[in-house]
């Protein structure tokens, strides 16, 4: 935490000028956008741009989230889970010297606002890209540890889910830096708090369930009993019951696996099980078709049969997300210009 002496350093005025001592750019300080642990984060103007700045008195804090932001910035070539990163300095104020770095401004709802705002019809495609973003953080060997609705942003057009901070950001194998009680599997009693894909992974799924609980869920007997029961509660989530209590019990290794099952459940929507035939009065399940065996050629049909089946389930894929991305853009694109 932040001493009180250290921490009234960080605190500034509107229309204060932050000097950088070794890159010698200049930042107008607007407002305060949010303060915690590890410093404080403001509005500023940079050569009439807008650009969100944080200073800290501890250095290491500074040089672990830009880090993280270089790292980020290596899987980046269009906009993705954090923001860009633009300068690091250090700051010689009247009360001694303060680390600083500025980053990408990121402006819009966060991501529960933006459901509110726009409809449930955006949620599926908001966390397939969320997922997509995840693993490829995870695959650069960090957790972003302190996942939570108020620090996912969403901005566009198109609509797109951006970070706001990667102060929880740690790397895998370490004990997670910080964390929210309500998204922490530590405190529901189902993990530890190493920092590990599936710890994330964890936090979506609670972040799911929080899309039908927008004021969370109070913690009564804690465990996979509780949030299962609260699941059930809400038709919204029985859609993804079995994707949420896979992440909520640790099943996923990797958010690919999650994001996999949760474009199969959205197919399985749009193609649902055949009707029902009925026989003697009796309604039956449709017969499924059986694959001939016993042939010469059998194994060697069924690999075809795999690699056609594996290729057909890609386009699925594909042309599912982007079908829906499209209709839900054109909605978008209509109503701003209403």
């Amino acid at each position: 935490m932040m001493n009180h002496t250290l921490k009234s350093q960080c605190k500034v005025s509107p229309g204060t000028v932050i000097s950088g001592k070794w890159h010698l750019k200049k930042y107008t300080i607007v407002r305060e956008l949010g303060f915690g642990a590890n410093g404080v984060v403001y509005l500023a103007k940079h050569n009439n741009t807008q650009v969100a700045l944080k200073m800290s008195d501890n250095g290491m804090s500074i040089t672990s989230e830009v880090n993280v932001l270089k790292s980020l910035a290596k899987v980046q070539g269009t906009p993705t889970l954090g923001p860009s990163l633009l300068d690091v300095d250090d700051w010689q104020s009247n009360q001694g010297r303060i680390s600083f770095y500025v980053m990408e401004y990121i402006d819009g709802p966060d991501f529960l606002s933006f459901l509110q705002q726009k409809g449930r019809s955006w949620t599926s495609v908001l966390f397939l890209q969320l997922l997509n973003d995840l693993d490829k953080l995870h695959e650069n060997g960090w957790v972003f540890g302190d996942l939570k609705p108020e620090n996912l942003i969403v901005n566009g057009p198109p609509p797109k889910i951006r970070c706001i901070d990667v102060g929880g950001t740690t790397i895998q194998g370490r004990a997670i830096k910080e964390f929210t009680e309500f998204y922490d599997r530590g405190y529901w009693g189902l993990g530890s708090r190493k920092a590990e894909p599936s710890y994330d992974l964890f936090a979506v799924a609670m972040i799911m369930i929080n899309t039908a609980y927008p004021k969370r869920l109070t913690k009564t007997t804690g465990g996979i009993a509780q949030l299962r029961e609260a699941i059930r509660q809400k038709p919204e989530l029985i859609t993804w019951e079995k994707v949420i209590l896979k992440a909520l019990q640790g099943q996923y290794s990797s958010a690919k696996q999650m994001r996999a099952d949760l474009v199969d459940l959205m197919i399985d929507k749009k193609n649902p099980e055949p009707a029902p035939v009925k026989t003697g009065g009796i309604s039956r399940p449709a017969p499924k078709q059986q694959p001939h065996q016993g042939s010469m050629g059998s194994k060697s049909m069924t690999r075809q049969h795999y690699r056609k089946k594996k290729k057909k389930s890609g386009w699925m894929e594909f042309w599912l997300i982007a079908i829906v991305l499209g209709l839900l853009y054109a909605w978008y694109t209509f109503n701003k210009l209403l």
